[in-house]
């Protein structure tokens, strides 16, 4: 096995540290990506479920499905490839993916001299309203002061 010499160079560097400001000045730049990788998420989950439909159709496959079958995993694959790209950037950018198909991803930065991430929602109006620390269970938001925003 070989490995990667992006990974292994991105693991030593420091995660890089986000502000208030930053993080609401790209929040076009990150809706776009994390709307990406949410059209993504759903079209493997359409083409999985597909996949499995048609491999568990009662019967021999006929030609027709077995053209459909190939074409379908051909698709995920480049699917799964466009998702990982998607998902590149945003580790490019040391954003992390919560959640790709209800569009949240974290944003890192420091807040009590400890890691903290603001919460970004893709469906949200306002979508860094919310942060949460590290250690919080992953589940866990809160609002938003003026202590976060500086």
């Amino acid at each position: 096995m070989t490995s990667n010499p992006k990974r292994t160079r991105r693991n030593r560097h420091t995660l890089r540290l986000w502000t208030f400001d930053q993080a609401q000045s790209a929040v076009a730049y990150i809706a776009s990506i994390v709307r990406s990788l949410r059209e993504h998420a759903l079209d493997m989950q359409a083409l999985r479920r597909r996949i499995h439909d048609l491999e568990h159709r009662p019967g021999r496959p006929n030609r027709v499905a077995l053209i459909e079958l190939e074409e379908s995993r051909r698709q995920l694959l480049r699917v799964e490839g466009e998702y990982g790209h998607a998902l590149e950037e945003l580790d490019d950018l040391d954003i992390q993916v919560l959640d790709a198909v209800r569009g949240m991803a974290l944003v890192p930065f420091v807040h009590d001299e400890q890691l903290a991430w603001y919460v970004f929602d893709l469906f949200d109006d306002q979508p860094i309203r919310a942060w949460r620390f590290q250690t919080d269970p992953e589940e866990t938001r809160r609002k938003l002061t003026s202590a976060q925003m500086h």
